[in-house]
């Protein structure tokens, strides 16, 4: 019951500070825009100077391009909305002393920390299914159907992989008492796995690998990459027993 109050205050304030609706309006539409930009590419080639001649270079569109577009905006959007939705989750009601008045009501820490992670996970949950629908109905329009069942795992694996980095941002915004030095030390911790990516024996099973099994699964490829599923959700795991590690012996 305590914990069930916690999520339904977590979500409300979600929707009252409109972050529940910016992330659903950034990845709705860069969903959508997806199999729109791989479809008009060489149109827009054609718009700069000597566009004829390169758009005759670039292969007619297909719908490998437009999965490899969605994939892309999905990666790069869906990490900067979780640092940047959840960077003050934790850092922002210690700094205000809101998190000091909810906690002596009584509500358990664990539950306080576990609140705001399933408010956020529904929020990139609710978010990322709107964006695939939108997203397979205008690749089936302009390019032909997908697979429905390796489309809906493309979009699992996202969540995951978006989760990763919401869980690693909620640590750090415990760690912190500012949103801005939880944002940088998330921001840190990005460029760190960006960096480990380049390396060809880790990248393997790091989280990013998620999206190219994914994508590969959308176009009908037989590839998997469980190692680096099980390295994603051991880095929820511990991201979120670290926070509450720190937040119980934190002073508020």
């Amino acid at each position: 019951m305590i914990f069930l109050t916690a999520l339904r205050k977590e979500l409300l304030e979600q929707w009252r500070s409109y972050r529940l609706l910016i992330v659903g309006a950034v990845l709705i539409v860069f969903g959508i825009a997806s199999p729109l930009l791989a479809r008009l590419t060489p149109e827009l080639i054609r718009l700069v100077p000597n566009g004829d001649a390169l758009a005759a270079l670039v292969p007619a569109p297909t719908a490998a391009d437009a999965v490899a577009q969605y994939a892309k905006n999905m990666n790069q959007f869906g990490v900067v909305l979780a640092l940047l939705v959840t960077m003050g989750a934790v850092a922002q009601e210690k700094d205000k002393g809101t998190a000091a008045m909810m906690l002596v009501k009584p509500m358990p820490r664990s539950v306080f920390l576990m609140a705001k992670f399933a408010a956020l996970s529904l929020t990139f949950a609710g978010s990322i299914a709107l964006a695939a629908v939108g997203s397979y109905v205008y690749t089936r329009v302009l390019f032909g159907a997908l697979d429905a069942s390796a489309w809906l795992a493309l979009n699992l694996l996202f969540l995951v992989f978006v989760l990763v980095f919401v869980a690693l941002t909620l640590l750090c915004s415990t760690l912190m008492r500012s949103a801005v030095a939880a944002g940088g030390l998330a921001f840190g911790g990005l460029v760190v796995l960006s960096i480990l990516s380049a390396l060809p024996a880790i990248s393997q099973v790091l989280p990013g690998q998620l999206i190219v099994w994914g994508s590969g699964l959308a176009l009908g490829a037989d590839i998997a990459a469980w190692p680096a599923l099980g390295v994603s959700l051991a880095l929820i795991a511990i991201s979120l027993v670290g926070a509450w590690l720190v937040f119980e012996r934190q002073e508020l």
